[in-house]
């Protein structure tokens, strides 16, 4: 009896390794707003979903929505750095520092689409020639459609831009805007809305899709269509974790990330944009205007002036500007 119990209890220490094995690597995911936003479900949902279904009892992503692990935008690239998170959605502008290379895909009228813009930025990134990326795995990197400034007061031209307090994105876009008389001001998202309403500013740079995923279009009633630089936001992965995965969870999430998972984001974020705008459009409470032949070339000026002024800081920006080039090129290409 005691002979049989011996090999029972060796026969089950023997399997304890087998079955610690099966357990599946769970990954923290941190995400700064809820599930049901549309950032989510176009750029991060599609690719958990598939990870998760395709990499059951291998991999299992959890995601940690509305800032469970941290609401601010500026934190999610140290989260995923120290451990806390090992993936998250990180929007670049919010620590320059850290990403100052990704100025280049905000630079306006650079790029002729949303998606054009993506492809040379998910090809970038995760070549890390774009400084910043290299301790992080980049399963997509995205770019928006052009920003228009959203308003309390009306905009019939450039000229009412003068004076004007409008939340931007990024640095690019606050010259861009200076350039026009407009007083604008770094801010994150999340914390637009509220400002608008407290008369801090008054109005903001957003493309149509985000207009009411954070209640922008709640406040404003003026649109004008000026066609600002896309907003680059990543979905990464602390490096070091990604290459100490299993090679079947390494394979599963090399697999469903990438360039191919970022372009079909973006147009499907791209879609809900022309969704939008044809909503504004129809919308008799509001104003959409675009701007007329002279406001173009004022503004194309002011582009043009900022590009300038970007090649001509370091030879570094304009060995970029021609990377950047020379990718445009070939995507034409393809």
């Amino acid at each position: 009896m005691r002979s049989k119990l011996s090999k029972f209890i060796l026969a089950a220490a023997l399997l304890l390794p087998t079955l610690a094995a099966a357990e599946p690597v769970t990954l923290k995911l941190s995400f700064f707003t809820s599930d049901r936003s549309l950032i989510y479900q176009t750029l991060i949902h599609p690719f958990v979903d598939a990870v998760n279904r395709e990499g059951k009892g291998i991999v299992d992503i959890e995601v940690f929505f509305s800032g469970a692990i941290s609401g601010v935008q500026s934190e999610q690239p140290q989260l995923v750095s120290d451990g806390t998170a090992d993936l998250a959605l990180i929007v670049p502008e919010r620590t320059p520092d850290r990403f100052p290379d990704t100025a280049i895909i905000e630079l306006p009228g650079l790029f002729k689409d949303s998606v054009e813009a993506t492809r040379v930025y998910q090809r970038l990134a995760e070549r890390g020639v774009l400084a910043g990326y290299q301790d992080y795995y980049v399963i997509g990197a995205f770019a928006s459609e052009p920003e228009g400034i959203n308003s309390r007061k009306p905009i019939a031209s450039v000229a009412d831009l003068k004076g004007l307090k409008v939340r931007v994105n990024n640095n690019v876009e606050a010259e861009v805007l200076e350039r026009l008389g407009a007083i604008p001001v770094l801010l994150a998202i999340n914390k637009t809305t509220e400002a608008v309403s407290q008369g801090m500013i008054e109005a903001a740079a957003f493309p149509p899709s985000m207009l009411f995923e954070f209640g922008i279009g709640r406040v404003t009633s003026n649109h004008f269509m000026m066609g600002l630089g896309g907003v680059p936001v990543a979905l990464v992965m602390n490096r070091k974790k990604f290459e100490s995965l299993p090679a079947a969870a390494r394979a599963i999430i090399e697999k469903n990330a990438g360039e191919k998972f970022s372009i079909a984001a973006v147009r499907q974020l791209s879609l809900h944009d022309k969704q939008v705008l044809q909503q504004l459009q129809s919308d008799s409470r509001r104003k959409v205007v675009f701007p007329s032949t002279s406001d173009a070339k004022a503004i194309q000026a002011a582009f043009d002036a900022i590009t300038d002024q970007y090649v001509k800081s370091s030879g570094h920006n304009r060995a970029l500007l021609a990377a950047v080039k020379r990718e445009i090129a070939q995507v034409g290409g393809e």
